[in-house]
């Protein structure tokens, strides 16, 4: 079926987006110098450098991951995925072999944690193109580099779900695991369930967007590369209507002009707080109230707004700081130019076939659009209706 040519557009612009975003990462990475050319911006950069390479390689390759898993692609995006993968190959092997300028230490400080979780996570969504087509040597680096977290205490919050997906990768490679991990994440996330699709984020409820970021698609990822085990199946068909009902909202809170509510912490991630989005849509899991069209035009706007803006790049293609253009008093903390590239969580939909429907079917409103346009449009019902 041949994708008409408004929404093939629409996946050139996609891709663009995240090319541009990846390129830097992966070229560095690739070549071994991303600790030379990476520059590392944030309010805490002294304290935080250590960290900031793994985070922007962890991150990138999440995001990427399964856009590199996909086969039957033609043409230029062939090409590009080709070099994509090879890169994305390459820079695995130089931040977890000790002989590479690049290595990267997975226990250098607590962040350490998130972003060798992202990385499992990457391995999970790509396992031939990230891990099968690895040489022995290589898999044995990585697996050694994560089992090196193991030290780090997570934070009593979504942190738990760090632990236990590195846990949850080695169980579906059929590596030695802590299923403690797993099944303590997943008892304690049950209990931080409160109601109509959200999670608390520890103890204390807080109005940010770390249900989409790390939350709803954590779980599921770590109910799927368990699911063998048949300890935790009887949870996936809840889990994932709890993430359906969260999707709902949150396609719901996309304006009619890509802009959405700016709460909570981490809004320099751009649009990175459509991961629980772009995952329903990945797994063709989204709920029937969501056609794939609407998804992709919702997700489209707030791509654009967030990463179209002047001085979202800097001259040599790296990430600013920043939700909308360059403002660095956004930055908490915990910041650094490394930790933007979780925008690249948004673009997990270039995964899917330029053929499936959430590609080729015409573009449509979406739900904002419909209201404030006058159209006569079903109401939102809560979880318990």
């Amino acid at each position: 079926m041949k994708q008409p040519a408004s929404q093939q557009q629409t996946r050139s612009e996609w891709l663009s987006f995240l090319i541009k975003i990846a390129t830097p990462v992966l070229e560095n990475g690739a070549k071994g110098t991303l600790k030379q050319n990476m520059p590392i911006e944030g309010p805490e950069r002294d304290q935080r450098i250590n960290v900031s390479h793994l985070e922007a390689v962890g991150r990138t390759l999440s995001g990427i991951a399964p856009w590199l898993e996909l086969t039957g692609l033609q043409g230029e995006e062939a090409l590009l995925q080709s070099n994509a993968r090879q890169q994305a190959q390459l820079t695995i092997t130089s931040i977890t072999d000790k002989n590479s300028p690049d290595f990267l230490h997975f226990d250098a400080g607590a962040q350490c944690l998130v972003d060798a979780a992202l990385l499992a996570l990457a391995i999970l969504r790509a396992p031939h193109a990230l891990w099968l087509e690895l040489p022995e040597a290589n898999k044995k680096n990585i697996i050694e580099a994560l089992t090196s977290t193991r030290k780090i205490t997570p934070v009593f919050n979504n942190w738990l779900l760090f632990s236990a997906i590195i846990e949850a990768f080695f169980c579906k490679a059929g590596i030695t695991h802590d299923s403690m991990r797993i099944e303590y994440a997943l008892r304690q996330m049950l209990q931080w369930y409160v109601g109509d699709g959200f999670y608390s984020d520890g103890p204390v409820f807080h109005a940010d967007y770390y249900n989409s970021y790390v939350i709803h698609p954590f779980i599921l990822a770590i109910l799927n590369a368990t699911s063998h085990t048949r300890k935790w199946k009887s949870l996936t068909p809840l889990q994932l209507k709890r993430s359906q009902r969260y999707c709902e909202l949150l396609e719901r809170s996309i304006s009619p002009e890509g802009a959405m509510p700016v709460t909570g912490r981490s809004l320099s991630y751009r649009c990175g707080n459509l991961h629980a989005l772009g995952e329903l849509a990945l797994t063709n899991q989204l709920p029937t109230t969501l056609p794939p069209e609407q998804v992709r035009c919702a997700m489209t706007s707030v791509i654009k707004r967030t990463l179209g803006p002047e001085n979202t790049f800097t001259e040599d293609g790296w990430l600013t700081i920043g939700l909308c253009g360059q403002q660095p008093s956004l930055a908490e903390f915990y910041i650094t130019t490394g930790s933007l590239y979780w925008s690249t969580l948004a673009f997990l939909p270039l995964g899917i076939s330029p053929d499936s429907t959430f590609w080729s079917n015409p573009d449509t409103q979406f739900t904002s659009q419909k209201l404030y346009s006058g159209i006569d449009t079903p109401a939102d019902k809560a979880e318990d209706e």
